[in-house]
């Protein structure tokens, strides 16, 4: 039985001995050998003063000592602070600050950009450094120290004692307004979710899943849980180019590949070669416009493809199966296996068949909330909806903040984030809405439809979009597609039209929320 989060190395490490757990590039490692090194790497943590509990931040890129840290920080008994790669030092300084970082590990050219804010870190002791040869020497009041150096051979230096109740991770949530909030996850909320996630993706030891997003992304994260809960191979890519992607799934045999919807329109850009190995692909992180899906449906006619909708808060809640993809391509599914989903309207009672309301997730994966922020974990962890009677100690849901309806089937449709929603002429418009209509000309690479002030409307829909790569937008076609498939409330003001692609939040997301300030703020007087 597993109950804490690296066991589910260690024991596949019984089973497995052999076989391969990590690739990266030309650096491969066996379960076993795994094992060895996250045990020598807790060890090395425990040598270096961490205490049960403390946290343990991580900023690398993909890598194998990535993972061997992540790992050796609940091993040790410790808890791991994933920080994104693509983060810049401030922003890494606010991490380490809000959860009291005590070690660091990162590299020597990443250690040099952090060496001016470090000092502002007063919890943050040690660092150690992966490739240390080019590392500062001494930052003042840190103890450097290089990652093989530190590493305890055999790693005898006994670890905290841990349950799985326990916090195993710190996740910080990316957003462009106000700053990141940590969601604490427990040893049995990423354990409960390996092992559902693994039973409805039938992943198996034979599996060999490419993990491309960042593993600061829950969603990215998940990619190395579900395989090491099977015992199947792991393989770690920091791609420059989608054509990049698309060479190490033919190169590795790659079986499961996971991407949020813009790198699955850049993906369908691209030819895939014929007799694939990929079994299944998944998509959450966003609705993954029809399009997008009718291309990969024909460009991967021999891959099962899961669509699926989750929340840091609760890691995944969702799936629509590969079968119900043709008749219900807009579904996000049903509950996930050891999760009940219900709609909830805003007294908290249910909704009926067709009614939108908040969705509303319970069960094992329900985080332990944000990090020292008790108003926000009041906010979206409340009791279980119509559950309440006779209970002395109400059992915590997590109320998404999302606007869903559930068909006389069972199955959810996602309308879009309440903090999302445009809000005009007395309506409330989902942008994933008009931008399917949007995809649908086949006109367009990227589109975002994001609300904008307005002295009338409330808020005026504005379309924010990139042409197709070779072609020019032609915005009369666009504003014609909406006007046959739209009602007059939800029709754009403006379109934009931008080249390149739109920006992206850390996890890979376009970012409705910096767009829609950006126009804001140009909308402003100067002072």
């Amino acid at each position: 039985m597993t109950d804490l989060l690296h066991e589910l190395i260690f024991r596949s490490a019984d089973r497995f001995p052999d076989q391969q757990a990590l690739i990266h590039q030309k650096n491969r490692i066996s379960y076993a050998g795994l094992a060895k090194e996250i045990n020598s790497a807790g060890a090395a943590m425990l040598a270096l003063g961490l205490g049960r509990a403390e946290r343990v931040a991580v900023y690398l890129e993909k890598r194998l000592e990535t993972v061997i840290a992540l790992f050796g920080a609940t091993g040790a008994g410790g808890v791991f602070v994933p920080v994104n790669p693509l983060l810049k030092p401030e922003q890494v300084a606010y991490i380490l600050r809000d959860c009291n970082v005590r070690i660091l590990v990162t590299s020597a050219d990443r250690l040099k950009l952090l060496s001016t804010v470090l000092s502002q870190c007063h919890d943050l002791h040690a660092v150690m450094v992966v490739n240390p040869a080019a590392a500062p020497t001494t930052i003042s009041g840190l103890n450097i120290v290089p990652w093989e150096n530190a590493l305890v051979e055999d790693g005898h230096i006994k670890a905290h004692h841990s349950i799985d109740g326990d916090m195993a991770a710190i996740l910080y949530t990316s957003g462009s307004t106000g700053k990141p909030k940590g969601v604490v996850l427990s040893h049995r909320n990423m354990v409960a979710g390996a092992k559902s996630v693994a039973q409805y993706l039938k992943n198996t030891p034979d599996d060999r899943i490419l993990s491309v997003l960042p593993l600061s992304f829950d969603y990215g994260l998940s990619q190395l849980t579900t395989a090491f809960h099977v015992g199947a191979t792991g393989v770690l890519m920091n791609y420059l180019l989608p054509r990049d992607i698309i060479d190490t799934v033919e190169e590795e045999k790659i079986t499961g590949l996971a991407a949020v919807p813009p790198l699955w329109i850049e993906l369908t850009r691209l030819n895939w070669p014929g007799n694939i190995s990929l079994r299944y692909i998944t998509n959450s992180g966003g609705a993954m416009p029809r399009a997008t899906l009718d291309s990969l449906r024909s460009a991967l006619p021999g891959t099962a493809i899961y669509l699926m909708y989750g929340l840091t808060e609760a890691f995944r809640s969702t799936f629509l199966p590969p079968e119900e993809v043709q008749m219900r391509p807009d579904s996000i599914g049903k509950a996930i296996p050891n999760a009940e989903v219900m709609v909830v309207r805003d007294d908290g009672s249910l909704c009926t068949a067709g009614e939108p309301g908040e969705l509303v997730h319970r069960g094992a994966l329900v985080s332990m909330g944000y990090w020292n922020d008790p108003e926000k974990t009041a906010e979206r962890f409340k009791p279980v909806p119509s559950r309440q009677s006779g209970l002395t100690i109400p059992e915590l849901a997590v109320w998404s903040g999302d606007t869903v309806r559930m068909d006389e089937e069972g199955f959810l449709y996602f309308i879009g984030r309440r903090d999302e929603m445009i809000k005009t002429s007395g309506y409330r418009v989902s942008p994933t809405e008009v931008e399917e209509v949007i995809y649908g000309t086949e006109l367009v690479g990227e589109a975002a439809a994001v609300g904008v002030p307005h002295p009338v409307l409330g808020q005026a829909i504005v379309l924010i979009t990139t042409p197709r790569a070779g072609t020019k937008l032609d915005q009369d076609a666009l504003l014609a597609a909406c006007k046959l498939q739209l009602p007059a409330f939800m029709l754009p003001s403006r379109i934009e039209c931008r080249e390149g692609s739109l920006p992206r939040n850390p996890n890979g997301k376009i970012d409705r929320r910096l767009l829609a300030q950006e126009l804001q703020d140009a909308m402003e007087p100067e002072a």
